[in-house]
């Protein structure tokens, strides 16, 4: 009986020298190619997996995004202001969204109608290639 629970099988993988456990053989429809082992698993972030230490050290820090218009109290936004309103116009023609700008709701409904208007009088383009 006491040799029973002191024998165990070991399962089918080979481990690494990193300490991880991997498949010995990989499934021919796997998709993986001749990439060969991955290494340590790191849950797909550069500083490592859940809870494990990063390495850059320190933790992502976002700024809060303020509004433009409020800050410099700028009350209307013209269409006529080609430079400020081509700081909000991508490159390929689209509104940037306000989340991305950090241009709060009321200033971003009246920069968007000025962008249009800017656009409808070719002051702006629609598009660009």
């Amino acid at each position: 009986m006491a040799d029973e629970t002191t024998t165990t099988t070991a399962p089918a993988t080979a481990t690494t020298d990193s300490g991880s456990s991997a498949p010995a053989t990989r499934p021919e429809g796997s998709g993986g190619g001749d990439r060969g082992p991955r290494g340590p698993r790191s849950g797909g972030r550069p500083g490592g997996g859940p809870g494990g230490p990063r390495e850059g050290g320190r933790k992502f820090f976002r700024r809060k995004k303020v509004c433009k218009f409020c800050v410099e109290k700028i009350d209307s936004v013209n269409y006529k202001d080609v430079r400020l309103l081509g700081q909000f116009v991508a490159e390929s023609g689209k509104i940037v969204p306000r989340r991305l700008t950090g241009v709060c709701t009321p200033h971003q409904r009246r920069l968007a109608d000025a962008i249009k208007q800017a656009r409808n009088i070719a002051l702006l383009p629609f598009a660009s290639r």
